[in-house]
Order: C-alpha cells, then structure tokens, then sequence
C-alpha cells in the first residue's frame, strides 16, 4: 500500500507540474484534472484506511482518528483549491502571492498541524494501554 501511495504521489506531481510552472489556461486546467485521478485516488485511501481503523482503537483514541479522516479530507483540498487560484481571474503578481500563501497554509494545515493530531492520537493511546 505505502508503494502504491508513493507512486500516485509521484503521478499527481508529474501530471500536476506542467500546469504548474504554465500561464497557458488550458495547460493548467489539463494538468489539474489529471493531477486529481491520483489526487483523489490517495484521499480516499486515506480516508477509508482511516475508518477501517477507527474500530481497532481504544475507545479513547477512536474519536480522535475518525476526526483525523475529515481533517486529512479538508487540509489535501486546499491543494487543488489553490492551484486554480489564476485560472479563476486572478493574475500577475497577486496570484504568485495567493498561490504562495495558499500552499503555506495547506501545507501548515496538512503537516505540521496533523501531525500534532497525530501526536494527540497517540497520547491517547499510550493512555488507554497504561
């Protein structure tokens, strides 16, 4: 599965790149709908190896990892959010800055702050087996 979820990551980011680094409109919608096949493929992954989890955790911790299934759906849709920011009118330096802006917030959203969910995930844990 991990071998499988790194080669979909590797898919959206090659399909995704070239709409990316384009100002050509039809380039980038391209690229955003092809990024998304393995895009959406990984969420749900995620999202259903998340809930076939959730009744294998102490009662402490089950609340907790159901939680993280909508926080990992919510925080990986800023991504596709954002890379359509100059596709939506928005252009020249305001949509470098918002595209910027957008993906710091997404990726401190999606790592940094999930990964303290996680972290309180396994306190709980670590709890319910003391």
């Amino acid at each position: 599965m991990n071998s499988q979820l790194a080669g979909l990551a590797a898919l959206m980011i090659i399909l995704g790149y070239p709409g990316e680094i384009s100002s050509d409109p039809g380039t980038r919608w391209m690229s955003w709908g092809l990024s998304m096949i393995p895009f959406l493929v990984i969420v749900y992954q995620l999202v259903a190896g998340l809930a076939s989890s959730v009744a294998a955790q102490p009662p402490e911790a089950r609340g907790l990892v159901n939680s993280a299934r909508y926080i990992t759906l919510i925080t990986w849709s800023f991504y596709p959010i954002v890379f359509v920011l100059p596709m939506l009118g928005i252009s020249g330096p305001e949509a470098t800055t918002a595209v910027q802006v957008g993906y710091t917030i997404a990726d401190i959203l999606a790592k940094a702050g999930f990964g303290l969910y996680i972290y309180a995930i396994a306190v709980a844990k670590s709890e319910a087996a003391a």
